[in-house]
């Protein structure tokens, strides 16, 4: 059995090593392609660089690459682990630039504690990179190092640990001090810790109106004044001109706290003495200084925020790099400034003053939440980050005259963004999180497997669904002991042993007792998981299934009709696919059930995948595939498509549907505009039916093997309640994400 070390460990090392590869952007199959990739022809954009070395920009890959760079000495809260320890972290840096803002990364770690040497090694990689984001570079050393190549260097360059956090932190202050209906220039700020963090947050402070004079700032020996004789030129920038006692002493009658350095420093009682509306920012990580309940317990007046995200206002430096270089390399800037800081902190300010739309109150579980205290910063993973911080910081590029490149269309740029960010391929994501705001009971007739364990376990925590699992009892328990979860969080159920088989068995037998079944048949029947589970959820004790994992789809998918059938008005159930390409997202169906469907069956298969679709907040575009387009044949099947095609349009003229067509006609957008004016279609299609069992189940199993997209399902569609049949040895994120789908399913058939 693995624990969560093993998990971990696994996650990094199953399959290709590491989270990050690098993949080709323009294709490199042919003998011309590799000319034009490489020799002769690469020579050309030579030429043109050597002319011009801002085209670099325009035939590489340079305008859109950061280096992540280390040294190891500062990584997390595991101190200086060294160069290849950090390199974990640094890869986990790249995922996060290309996850929220698509720009591409390279980590590097640099086998050196000397700042001279870091510093030429960065220096030497500029015309490699747009630009370099340092990271995890113990102080004081980083300061000297990253002070140096900002000067020296024309591209930017930026030191997260300490930038980051300071801009996040500072726009949710504002927000805080302008809540409790304070002035910047007048309030009181406490400071506990001393590293880059905490520099450069009282630094970007006063830059947004906080005096000086009004910040004391401790570290591990004490109060930073003037009279110590231990200080770097760092710290002596907030040394007071006397020490003004101990951090309990400190506090009494402080309008602000900021803690970035240890858990558990701060007391109840220092809370306490603190001013009216006090603004409390415990940013240690994962244990603050004074954690969430002991404060907001001390004083019910207080504006509370934490590094950690199971809390309101959760200061998060994600909010704030890949945002920030996005925006500085799509103007090209040579450097990210102050002012460039500030505009970021300022977006991120005024973005939690907007109403929160639904697609961000669906991320949080649909908690309700609006501007005051404890909404002062945007979430972390609110899609809109992205479209306010990039634009500002390119603004504040071009205005401070550090940019190399202008952006003329503003309405333009930010719809590039969103394109960049692949919304589309969120569609999991947001199912997840649609099953969070109202759970429902799922249950696993494989409930004594392993990644059926693991999963639940998942589900549970994340508040996706309440599972069952069937089987035997102590099997179960035993495998959730050895994998150290609490067997107090998941139902489990014997079907030999529960008091529920007779009453399953009459109403099994009531069904199906003119096809053939004794009522002795039915009682032998459901002492097998996969019927007794198919009851429990047609009985109303359980709200959805999810089986398959160690059955042929057969063995799932019969019990199944046999116990629920289909959805009234539906005569056919058809499965569906979702198969995420690169940032584009698909729909296929069906791909599992029916051989040779008719026409009146494909249109019923073309409405449940459109229902479906709109389930994800997605608008289906569904084109009907053929080998034809539009009637360049009048075969037998392809009429049954064309047929189809009409059917739907009589029942359903609120769809957006075409075809017969061609895969390639259906999914590439110029096609239909140039020879196919006259279709409905607009645009490329996301729902592709396909006319046969054949083409369908092929294709999807070509998009996954050969084209490298991934593959989510099957979805069952057009069952009285969700039914979901896993693929045989489904990996445990598969079974989190199909439970999360057959909630939402069971929601919406409530």
């Amino acid at each position: 059995m693995k624990s969560n070390l093993e998990e971990a460990l696994e996650y990094h090392s199953k399959g290709r090593a590491g989270k990050i590869e690098v993949v080709t952007t323009k294709p490199c199959l042919t003998s011309r392609e590799l000319s034009l990739a490489y020799t002769p022809w690469v020579a050309e954009p030579c030429r043109v660089i050597n002319k011009n070395p801002e085209d670099v920009y325009k035939y590489t890959a340079k305008g859109n690459l950061v280096a992540v760079v280390t040294n190891g000495t500062a990584v997390l809260g595991l101190g200086d682990i060294g160069p290849l320890a950090s390199k974990p972290v640094m890869e986990g840096k790249g995922v996060l630039f290309k996850r929220f803002a698509d720009i591409d990364v390279f980590d590097i770690e640099l086998k050196s504690k000397d700042p001279k040497e870091i510093i030429k090694a960065v220096q030497l990689l500029e015309p490699t990179f747009g630009g370099i984001n340092l990271e995890d570079i113990k102080a004081p050393e980083c300061f000297e190092i990253e002070e140096t190549l900002k000067e020296t260097m024309n591209i930017p360059v930026f030191h997260d640990d300490q930038h980051g956090t300071a801009i996040i932190s500072c726009a949710a202050l504002l927000n805080a001090v302008e809540i409790v209906g304070k002035e910047m220039s007048e309030i009181k700020i406490i400071v506990n810790g001393a590293g880059s963090a905490a520099i450069s947050c009282c630094n970007l402070y006063v830059s947004a109106g906080a005096k000086k004079e009004n910040i004391t700032m401790y570290d591990s020996k004490g109060c930073l004044h003037k009279g110590r004789t231990d200080l770097n030129k760092y710290k002596m920038q907030f040394a007071v001109d006397e020490d003004r006692g101990t951090l309990t002493d400190a506090m009494k009658g402080a309008d602000v706290f900021v803690g970035l350095s240890v858990g558990g420093v701060v007391s109840k009682e220092m809370i306490k003495s603190m001013a009216k509306d006090p603004v409390v920012f415990a940013l240690a990580n994962p244990d603050p200084e004074i954690t969430y309940e002991d404060a907001t317990s001390a004083r019910d007046d207080i504006v509370m925020a934490t590094g950690r995200s199971d809390y309101p206002n959760q200061v998060n430096n994600v909010l704030g790099f890949p945002f920030i270089f996005r925006g500085a390399l799509d103007v090209r800037a040579n450097k990210i400034n102050e002012e460039m800081k500030m505009a970021a902190t300022l977006a991120l300010a005024d973005l939690a003053k907007e109403k929160v739309p639904e697609l961000v109150l669906r991320a949080y579980e649909g908690e309700e939440f609006s501007f005051g205290r404890h909404y002062i910063i945007p979430k972390p993973f609110d899609p809109r980050v992205l479209w306010h911080v990039a634009p500002a910081i390119a603004k504040a590029a071009m205005d401070t005259g550090v940019a190399r490149t202008n952006i003329e269309d503003w309405d333009a740029y930010k719809e590039q963004l969103k394109e960049r960010l692949g919304l589309s391929k969120e569609v999991v994501r947001v199912m997840v999180q649609k099953a969070k705001v109202n759970p429902k009971r799922v249950v696993y007739p494989d409930g004594e497997d392993e990644k059926i364990i693991r999963a639940t376990h998942s589900v549970v925590n994340d508040n996706i669904a309440k599972p069952i699992l069937l089987g035997n009892e102590k099997i179960i328990k035993d495998t959730i002991k050895d994998l150290g979860y609490d067997e107090g969080e998941i139902d489990i159920i014997d079907p030999t042993q529960s008091n529920k088989i007779d009453e399953y068995a009459q109403k099994y037998f009531d069904k199906r007792k003119r096809k053939g079944v004794t009522l002795r048949q039915a009682n032998q029947l459901m002492s097998k998981p996969n019927y007794f589970g198919a009851m429990m959820v047609d009985s109303g004790d359980a709200d959805a299934y999810i089986g398959g994992l160690n059955a042929h789809y057969p063995r799932t998918i019969k019990p199944a009709l046999q116990c629920i059938g289909v959805r009234d008005g539906f005569k056919v159930v058809s499965g569906l696919y979702i198969i995420i390409a690169k940032n584009d997202v698909y729909f296929f169906a069906d791909t599992t059930v029916n051989i040779n469907p008719t026409a009146d069956e494909l249109a019923e298969i073309a409405i449940s995948a459109a229902d479906t679709v709109q389930d994800f907040d997605i608008v289906p575009k569904i084109a009907m595939l053929s080998f034809s387009n539009f009637g360049s044949s009048s075969s037998p099947e392809v009429l049954k498509v064309k047929q189809a095609v009409k059917k739907v349009k009589e029942l359903r003229p609120d769809l957006m549907i075409d075809g017969e067509m061609q895969a390639d006609t259906a999914v590439v957008p110029e096609l239909i505009e140039q020879d196919f004016p006259f279709s409905n279609l607009k645009g490329r299609a996301n729902v592709l039916v396909f006319p046969d069992l054949n083409s369908g189940n092929i294709a999807y199993k070509l998009m996954a093997r050969i084209g490298q997209a991934t593959v989510v399902g099957p979805i069952l569609m057009g069952m009285k309640v969700p039914i979901h049949v896993l693929q045989r040895n489904a990996p445990v994120e598969d079974i989190i994400n199909m439970t999360a789908i057959a909630v939402v399913g069971a929601n919406t058939l409530k």
